[in-house]
This record gives structure tokens, C-alpha cells and sequence, in this order.
């Protein structure tokens, strides 16, 4: 059976994404961002309450993925805090300035992540790389259990073709998750098309909060959904766990 990951940006999107039978969470805080790093009591709280695996974003700061010894250092304290706390694995990519993996701290996050005995799931700075089969490569050195992927697209959706080379080549030695762009409508061509056996979604919709918004302040983040706020829709992942689910 294929398998569906929810990108979720705290306790209430955790909450619905087991509603809508999810496999496996990613759990991130300020999505708007692309993810940054959730807090260790949230993780503590999910863990309490959730039983499926849930992979923790370790993530400092917006931008790109080349990162200071400061960066470095609060990402393995913030990796250690958060297995500590239930995390199943940690999302993370460190990159260099010429744009390939930085293999030295990529080995040393996933050696940190393995003595837990949980999962090294190298997030979409992959997409960021010059050239994906040799850093797909590079990660299975380092001994990378799975690597999130749009297939150097953007969107997986706009890549399946891609995403299949990669897990062709790749031949079991890593995981290959795609995402970017799965929703309801489009999941089954790409499953047909890719041959994914797993798939990163968002499931995203919008909650109203009045307060958002007064006079001339706002703290809406997106111009098209002022004075609102991005949720998992328990119903959009239902819909794409019964469909991935048939696979």
C-alpha cells in the first residue's frame, strides 16, 4: 500500500491530518516560510495524543540551506531536543555555496538522528542542488533514510518522469518521497505516471480569524486569503488517502 505524509504547521493540523487517515506527519511551525523548526512542547503534545510516525522539521531560519557554525549548532541542539520529545525522524539539508550537499554535517545529522534509532529524511534543499543523481548519491553515502523531493520542479507534479528516474536509480538504497503540487485532483496520474509508492501533501485551505486584520494593521501573510489563516483540510486528505490507500 502506498502511503500519504501530511506537511502540518502545529497541533490542530496534526489533529486534523489523523482524521483524514494519514500515514505519517511532517511537523514544521511557520509554513508560510517553506517550515522552520516546530517547538519541542508541541512535538511533546502531538506525541502524547498521535500514534502514526512524525517527522520533525529542523530548520532555523528562511532563505537557503548554506548555514553558519550559530545555524549548525542550534540545529543539532534543536534535533537532539526534539527526539528527545517523540520525534520517529528529523527533516533537514545542509548545503554549500556551490550549491552540492555538505556531506560532512549531512553525516553528522544523520549519525545523531540513527543513535535514536529514528529516521534521516533529507528535505527539499535537494531541489536547491546542481545536479540531483549526484547528490542522491552523496546522501546514501552519508546513509540518508529517505530524501523529500519535487523532482528539481518546484512542484513533483510537474516532474514525474524525474521523480521516477530517481527512484530508479536510487534501487532501494534511499527513499524517494515526492511533493509539491499533490492534491486530490492530480494524485492518481501521478502515482500512474512517477510510480511513487509514498506522497509529501499540504491539503491546505483557509480559517477565517477576524482579528487578523484592524484599520491599517495587518498580519495577513497571503493577498489573496487576508484576515485568514492556512489549515490541514481533513476532508482533502481523506480524499487522497483513499486514492493513494488502492495503490
Amino acid at each position: 500500500m502506498a502511503l500519504v505524509e501530511i506537511c502540518c504547521g502545529g497541533y490542530e493540523d496534526v489533529t486534523r491530518a489523523v482524521e483524514g487517515n494519514a500515514d505519517r506527519i511532517e511537523l514544521n511551525s511557520a509554513l508560510y516560510m517553506g517550515g522552520l523548526t516546530p517547538a519541542a512542547g508541541t512535538m511533546k503534545l502531538i506525541r502524547r495524543k498521535v500514534n502514526i510516525p512524525i517527522i520533525a522539521m529542523v530548520r532555523p531560519r528562511g532563505g537557503g540551506f548554506c548555514y553558519n557554525d550559530m545555524n549548525k549548532e542550534a540545529m543539532f541542539a534543536e534535533a537532539e531536543n526534539l527526539l528527545a520529545n517523540g520525534a520517529d525522524g528529523i527533516a533537514f539539508g545542509f548545503l554549500t555555496l556551490d550549491k552540492t550537499v555538505d556531506k560532512a554535517a549531512t553525516l553528522k545529522m544523520t549519525d545523531l538522528i540513527h543513535e535514536h534509532r529514528m529516521e534521516a529524511v533529507f528535505h527539499m534543499a535537494f531541489d536547491c542542488t546542481e545536479d540531483l543523481f549526484q547528490s542522491m548519491e552523496d546522501l546514501i553515502d552519508c546513509g540518508v533514510d529517505r530524501i523529500l523531493t519535487s523532482g528539481g520542479k518546484g512542484r513533483a507534479v510537474l516532474a514525474p518522469e524525474k521523480i521516477k528516474e530517481l527512484r530508479e536509480k536510487a534501487d532501494g538504497r534511499v527513499e524517494i518521497l515526492p511533493g509539491g503540487g499533490i492534491r486530490p485532483d492530480n494524485v492518481s496520474e501521478f502515482i500512474a505516471r512517477s510510480g511513487a509508492d509514498q506522497v509529501h501533501c499540504s491539503c491546505r485551505t483557509w480559517a477565517k480569524d477576524i482579528t487578523t486584520e484592524c484599520g491599517d494593521v495587518s498580519f495577513s501573510y497571503d493577498v489573496e486569503h487576508k484576515g485568514a489563516y492556512e489549515v490541514v483540510s481533513a476532508t482533502a486528505v481523506n480524499r487522497v488517502c483513499e486514492i493513494v490507500h488502492s495503490y
